[in-house]
């Protein structure tokens, strides 16, 4: 068989590429969330089904709980870095507490021996945060999507910017979306399950994913840790919801109406089991002040915006899982218009007030400027463990943001709106 030159040069720029596309993408491999596994027994060594097993953090409000099963095991996955209280209680048995802290997305593993209940014993729990003492000394805040609900979120085409702005200290709101660390000016980045993500986040230059596909953040509003590159201020770690473990599906439906006839709706839902997971979320809004503009009365300044986000996760085996983010979103909004954009005359070369027809005769009318941004993301991550201290962690991920603008309809309006600026 022969194969032309063309060919082979082919095969060898795809092998290159790939190999080098492998050793850049997985040095950014990371992920922002742990495992907890464990098995629960009585006195006498015999496993303990249907133990209710919590784990809790009053500081950031994650709140997770589980049943152990026939063989007294439980699993719980997707769990944002932090320290928490675990307590354990079922019939019969004394309640059990325990600090337990997740830094790393090797499982931790626990062997849970409980006690008998006395009728002369009593045990009182209460959910503080004063001992949950952190290692950690980045400066940062810790939210978990319990709140998100309970914050008024002003902008509803950037609530992620949002809700930074609104449970963090030190980040001022700037327009459109943007935010602004201390001493800072859009130097900040996502890192989204560990993925990446620099784009100056504002409705004007990207798409953000939507906030109810996000189950915790971690603010880092100090000196980011050298894992997040030569970022010099604000950090923001997000963990979307997974579907593992979620044996009972359940999911919500949303409708809002506000000012400015912004209407959205959204849907969500979370459903698998211990191997695998799916969380997909839906979401869409129109209004008629997208965009920030300083007017009182807003002028040209519609818009709407669609969201897409499905995470998919697998447990291949006790070593191996597959991880998979897959997100699109697509905005759409016009410029907005200043009283002399609204009220553009007549273009006659140098000359303005032709009474209000172009040179082709026909009246110019407002400008009609408007802009597109379509954004797709797909993030796939393997992760091996290797043994009890050691986990091999490979990601890549490809994210394409496309920023369409298009003039107004009438080309005479927009050269009527630039030469009135010039004069």
């Amino acid at each position: 068989m022969r194969i032309s030159m063309k060919t082979v040069l082919l095969l060898s720029s795809l092998i290159f590429i790939g190999v080098v596309f492998f050793f850049c993408t997985q040095a950014s491999a990371q992920t922002s969330s742990g495992t907890l596994q464990g098995v629960i027994t009585d006195p006498t060594n015999a496993v303990v089904s249907g133990a209710s097993v919590q784990i809790h953090n009053p500081v950031s409000g994650y709140d997770r709980t589980v049943t152990t099963d026939g063989a007294g095991r439980f699993t719980i996955s997707n769990i944002p870095f932090n320290p928490y209280h675990l307590t354990v209680s079922v019939k019969g048995f004394a309640p059990y507490t325990q600090d337990v802290d997740i830094r790393s997305i090797v499982p931790t593993s626990l062997n849970i021996g409980l006690k008998l209940s006395s009728s002369t014993e009593t045990v009182t729990v209460e959910a503080g945060g004063a001992d949950l003492i952190e290692t950690d000394t980045t400066f940062h805040t810790d939210v978990d999507r319990n709140l998100f609900d309970k914050v008024p979120l002003e902008n509803a085409s950037s609530s992620l910017s949002s809700l930074v702005t609104l449970v963090t200290p030190g980040i001022a709101a700037d327009s459109n979306g943007l935010f602004h660390g201390l001493g800072d000016h859009a130097e900040n980045s996502f890192s989204v399950d560990g993925q990446p993500i620099t784009d100056q986040q504002s409705k004007v230059f990207s798409n953000q994913i939507p906030v109810d596909s996000i189950q915790s953040l971690e603010v880092i509003d100090g000196a980011p840790p050298a894992e997040f590159g030569e970022k010099a201020s604000v950090v923001i770690n997000v963990t979307t919801r997974s579907g593992q473990g979620v044996t009972i599906p359940h999911g919500a439906f949303t409708t809002t109406y506000g000012s400015f006839g912004t209407a959205s709706a959204g849907f969500n839902l979370a459903y698998g089991n211990d191997k695998w997971g799916n969380f997909i979320s839906l979401n869409g809004l129109n209004g008629g002040r997208f965009l920030d503009p300083p007017e009182s009365t807003v002028m040209h300044a519609k818009g709407n915006e669609e969201n897409i986000f499905d995470r998919l996760d697998f447990q291949l085996s006790p070593a191996n899982s597959l991880h998979l983010n897959l997100g699109f979103t697509r905005s759409w909004f016009q410029t907005p218009n200043t009283f002399d954009q609204q009220n553009a005359t007549a273009w006659s070369g140098l000359v303005v007030d032709n009474g209000g027809l172009g040179p082709n005769g026909l009246p110019v009318g407002p400008a009609d400027q408007r802009s597109q941004i379509r954004t797709f993301n797909i993030a796939p991550t393997w992760t091996h463990l290797l043994n009890s201290n050691t986990v091999l962690t490979l990601g890549a991920f490809v994210r394409h943001d496309q920023f369409n603008y298009y003039p107004s309809g009438n080309p005479f309006a927009d050269l009527a709106q630039a030469f009135s600026r010039r004069h």
